[in-house]
């Protein structure tokens, strides 16, 4: 009791510091504010309480904007996690309901058999009518009660089929939630090497080739640290943005981590991989990045892009190594272009990771 009590304290502890929140700094009593601060105030997610502390400090306040977007990055995720938790606790619910059913249902049969054995004696020693009679109509009763059970049985075995076809179909979609990045909308790490390595083994077998982009966004820290972090997620937002709109078929987008990117080009050659990296950094470089909360100008965002072909035996980490070393020599090398394999600044990068 006395736990219980405790929790209850806290968790109200945690509700008067959200409120008090949005009362001293004049937002909006709704949901998702509510939302943001109760999550502040248990100090379990860091990240939201970093941005939050840093866009005070710089702002001095919170805009509508910036509550949607910490809403949208940092409390998204979760909320798909619990999602899936309770999505598997129903299907656990039902498994362990049918499971009784069928459990009742084979006492039933076994009762049923004993029905059967006890009154194959009974007629073997009946002397009258009567006593035929009786066991008969036991029987009958009992067929009765046997085929109800089972037909209530194939109905909640129909009903439940149902809703175990449902609840698959919302973990599904809760499982295309968990391999896409909620800051971009693009797909996340996993999805990312999920993808090319089915790829990749494709490529192999059909003895075709396969091109891989490694993007980073040119000084990236600086606009962290000018800025702030909302202003940073908004310039991945950017790329993520010019990402969708540049790569279109089967070619796969990803956020590789941080501010690092990937696309994967099936059945591309490595000089038609150039033509697209190239057709991706201008695409990134006409947009200019406009600070949400304030409309200021904040300039352009660049980006630097490595591009690997795969070869004859290569593995997945052999082609993103070659991949990532391009990447390193086109940073080192000034910045906003591409630099693939057959580049003279790929090999001399080469020589800097061996010395």
């Amino acid at each position: 009791m006395t736990a219980i009590t405790d929790d209850q304290e806290r968790t109200l502890g945690f509700a008067d510091i959200a409120l008090g929140q949005i009362k001293s700094l004049r937002q909006l009593a709704i949901p998702r504010n509510y939302e943001i601060w109760y999550v502040y105030a248990t100090g379990y997610n860091s990240s939201l309480n970093r941005v939050i502390n840093e866009t005070l400090a710089r702002n001095g306040c919170l805009t509508e904007v910036d509550l949607d977007q910490i809403h949208d990055t940092y409390l998204s995720q979760v909320r798909s996690t619990d999602r899936i938790d309770h999505v598997g606790a129903r299907v656990i619910s039902e498994i362990d309901d049918v499971m009784a059913l069928i459990n009742d249902a084979l006492g039933l049969t076994e009762s049923f058999g004993a029905t059967l054995q006890g009154a194959s004696e009974t007629v073997s020693l009946a002397k009258d009518r009567d006593q035929l009679k009786a066991v008969i109509e036991g029987l009958v009763k009992s067929t009765r009660e046997t085929r109800d059970a089972n037909k209530a049985l194939e109905e909640r075995l129909n009903s439940s089929k149902s809703e175990v076809s449902n609840l698959q179909k919302n973990l599904e979609a809760i499982r295309a939630e968990t391999l896409n990045d909620p800051l971009t909308g693009l797909g996340n790490r996993k999805y990312f090497d999920r993808a090319l390595s089915s790829m990749i083994a494709i490529s192999h077998q059909q003895k075709e080739p396969l091109s891989l982009l490694m993007l980073d966004i040119d000084h990236f820290k600086s606009f962290n640290d000018n800025y702030g972090h909302l202003t940073g997620d908004q310039v991945l937002r950017l790329v993520g943005q010019s990402l969708k709109q540049t790569i279109k078929g089967a070619d796969i987008t990803a956020r590789y981590g941080g501010e690092e990117f990937a696309v994967v080009l099936p059945n591309t050659s490595l000089r038609q991989a150039l033509t697209v990296a190239d057709h991706i950094r201008r695409a990134v470089k006409s947009k200019e990045l406009k600070k949400k909360s304030t409309g200021e100008i904040l300039g352009r965002v660049t980006i630097s892009i490595g591009v690997s072909l795969l070869r004859e035996g290569d593995e997945m980490d052999c082609l993103i190594g070659r991949a990532d070393a391009c990447l390193y020599a086109a940073k080192r090398n000034g910045r906003n272009r591409v630099i693939c394999e057959v580049d003279p600044e790929y090999s001399a990068e080469i020589q800097v990771q061996v010395a």
